[in-house]
């Protein structure tokens, strides 16, 4: 599980790379210009790209830990979709912040660049929608249709946070990249997220 989400991740970066060079190639001037043009650390382009690599990995790793749980060929398929995605958009971010030259964590708090300020807890729940260290316990010790059902409502939470962190970037941002980047991710978490509800209902739970 833990191989192939990397191996994901370095397709993702290795794509973010690709682009660097052929920008660069195409300009002289590509890389220092890509330099001078880059946000500050604590931009909302940086905070996002931090916290929005952070709230994917717990997607990716919900996400795998269903597909070894289930036998249902749909939810299968979503999970592999949000595993492929969300892997890539976090490979994506974190590749813009190493071109960016900035620090892939963040020195303060998570979601300072929404004007948010979260109070610490310790049950593993780093920021809005993300499940706790006893929520991914039960999913882990969950098979089948009980598996699925909390898998559905663990990533439909998930995603509503995540889809309101990317509108928040998707506005304010200064960068094309990351605003392009959420605006695109609003569109298909909001698009996953009917379609759990669908799910849900199918299997006689209120959505």
């Amino acid at each position: 599980m833990i191989l192939a989400g990397v191996s994901v991740l370095l397709v993702a970066l290795g794509l973010v790379a690709l682009m660097v060079v052929r920008s660069s190639s195409a300009s002289p001037s590509g890389a220092s210009s890509a330099a001078r043009s880059a946000p500050a650390e604590d931009s909302v382009d940086a905070g996002f790209a931090r916290d929005m690599a952070i709230h994917h990995q717990q997607a990716v790793e919900m996400s795998f830990i269903v597909r070894d749980r289930t036998d249902d060929e749909d939810l299968r398929r979503l999970a592999y979709d949000i595993i492929n995605t969300q892997a890539n958009q976090r490979g994506m971010m974190l590749g813009w912040l190493e071109i960016w030259g900035l620090p892939k964590s963040a020195a303060g708090p998570p979601m300072e660049w929404m004007g948010h300020t979260l109070t610490p807890t310790d049950d593993g729940s780093l920021m809005p929608g993300m499940a706790t260290d006893a929520e991914l316990a039960a999913l882990t010790a969950a098979k089948g249709e009980k598996a699925e059902v909390l898998f559905l409502r663990l990533m439909t939470v998930h995603h509503r946070a995540g889809a309101d962190m990317a509108q928040a970037a998707a506005g304010t941002a200064k960068t094309d990249a990351i605003r392009n980047l959420a605006a695109g991710m609003v569109r298909g978490q909001q698009s996953e997220i009917g379609l759990m509800a669908d799910m849900l209902t199918a299997r006689g739970v209120k959505p």
